[in-house]
């Protein structure tokens, strides 16, 4: 049964289980929460018979914000909606089931390829009575009506639309959810996440993730493994407390690491944020035509030094490709290796850098699907370098892929079929000389392991097909049998 350890002090043997995709029958035993051999055929013992099916490591989230992910699962989805007033019209309805003033909270509308304007006119119009507070599916921008922007002190904005810096601090100053309800969310989305085979989350939540974490783990340890980010308001206090990515935070049962430091270079696609090297077409004239330059890069490198000197993994948030440029450039500066989360859009001279810098491109293929539209609309002319997963691989870089939860759902099958297939509509592969193979999926999602070996943590996933003869309808849906964590079934029919 999930949450059963699968050893305790004994050894487990698994049998007839697929050793990696298109690997041989063989055997994995594991003891003591680790994996202890791996070999073909049938080891001494007998022990669970899996039936043909196929092992892989455990899979990981390698960019996902989970308490936004957790709470978004209670909020009014958005995502489907094609203009502001479809989605103020899906606001009128939903608040008759409300107690009187609550907040009507939606999440996921893009209106970057939106007919009309987002305005705090059209939310009034529907729901004078409370605040409504909407959130887009990149996180970069929140729209509200009048009470909303009363409720976070923004009462003498404009529009009600609310970007970047703004958006943030708004998204700070709104009512926290008890801590409690939180982290009880927050525990169901990690079990629920453990019926897609993962077993490790990389957590940029807004906020002090090392305390929230250390809270939520004093009860239960979470059923996956965390990497939980750094802010640099976070900063000075963990280099104070010695802590170092990587380390482990004591009370957690050993399931919480400190992660990187989070840095932002610019905003995103769907927002026109995105600091390009090319202006976005209709801004012409505007003081954003290029984008927006989140941090400067005097400061950018100031950060990147500091915590790298600390032993912190810098991750920097960079989507447009001069901000790329720019984040690689400080990696550069500092000497040190790090992280580029998204990497989405890049020049040719850019791609062989990661390797050479040491830097990991942190990407999430899902959004390639999702944005295909409105990448051929604001980035025109210049999307065969977008999302352009081949050519990183080609020019040696190390993947690792995640969703970006809640911008896309917390399921890592989806991002492997997005990666390898390049498509999740039916329509053909957007860009399909980007596609990579199955195999360089399933490592880029595995903290670079397709197969087990002998001295690996017993973290892996027990899969019903073998993903090398998958089409692309079973890669999204795949079908999970069991996982485990360190020897533990948190996941399975047991």
């Amino acid at each position: 049964m999930p949450g059963r350890p699968a050893d305790g002090l004994d050894a487990l043997t698994l049998t007839r289980v697929r050793l990696g995709p298109g690997g041989p029958l063989g055997s994995v035993r594991v003891a003591e929460g680790r994996v202890v051999a791996v070999a073909e055929g049938e080891l001494d013992g007998g022990g669970l018979d899996l039936d043909g099916r196929t092992v892989l490591p455990g899979l990981w989230d390698a960019h996902a914000h989970v308490a936004q992910w957790a709470g978004n699962r209670h909020r009014v989805d958005l995502s489907g909606h094609a203009s502001a007033r479809a989605v103020a019209d899906a606001v009128r309805a939903h608040p008759s089931g409300l107690p009187a003033g609550e907040t009507v909270t939606g999440q996921g509308f893009r209106d970057g390829m939106w007919p009309d304007v987002p305005h705090k006119a059209l939310l009034d119009a529907v729901c004078p009575d409370r605040p409504v507070v909407l959130i887009s599916a990149d996180l970069h921008a929140v729209w509200l009506n009048s009470a909303g922007l009363a409720l976070v002190g923004r009462g003498d904005h404009a529009t009600g639309l609310l970007r970047e810096h703004e958006c943030f601090e708004a998204m700070r100053a709104l009512p926290e959810v008890p801590a409690k309800v939180q982290d009880r969310w927050v525990a169901e989305a990690c079990r629920d996440a453990t019926a897609r085979g993962v077993t490790g989350v990389v957590d940029f939540h807004f906020s002090d993730n090392i305390a929230d974490w250390s809270r939520r783990s004093a009860h239960r340890p979470p059923a996956v493994r965390v990497r939980a980010a750094v802010y640099p308001r976070h900063l000075e206090g963990a280099i104070e407390r010695g802590y170092r990515t990587g380390d482990v935070l004591p009370g957690t049962g050993g399931r919480v690491q400190v992660g990187p430091l989070k840095l932002f270079t610019d905003g995103s696609l769907n927002t026109r944020t995105a600091l390009c090297c090319d202006p976005y077409p209709g801004l012409e004239g505007t003081r954003e035509v290029y984008g927006s330059q989140e941090t400067s890069y005097d400061e950018l490198v100031r950060l990147v030094r500091r915590a790298a000197a600390q032993g912190i993994e810098p991750a920097v948030h960079a989507i447009g490709d001069r901000a790329n440029s720019l984040a690689l450039d400080a990696f550069a500066a500092v000497g040190c290796r790090g992280r580029i989360e998204h990497a989405q859009l890049l020049t040719a001279a850019d791609m062989p850098r990661f390797a050479e810098l040491g830097v990991t491109a942190s990407v999430q293929p899902a959004h390639a699907t999702d944005d295909r539209d409105v990448a051929d609309r604001h980035w025109a002319g210049r999307t065969g370098r977008a999302f352009a997963y081949a050519d990183l691989l080609a020019a040696g870089a190390r993947l690792e892929f995640g969703s970006d939860a809640p911008v896309s759902p917390l399921d890592p099958w989806l991002g492997i079929a997005a990666a390898v297939h390049r498509t999740n509509d039916g329509r053909p592969a957007w860009h399909p000389e980007q596609r990579i193979p199955v195999r360089a999926a399933l490592t880029a999602s595995a903290g670079g392991r397709c197969a087990l070996r002998p001295g690996d943590p017993a973290d892996l996933v027990i899969v019903d097909a073998d993903p090398l003869d998958a089409d692309a309808h079973t890669l999204r849906e795949m079908p999970v049998h069991a996982t485990m964590l360190g020897g533990t079934w948190t996941y399975g029919p047991w």
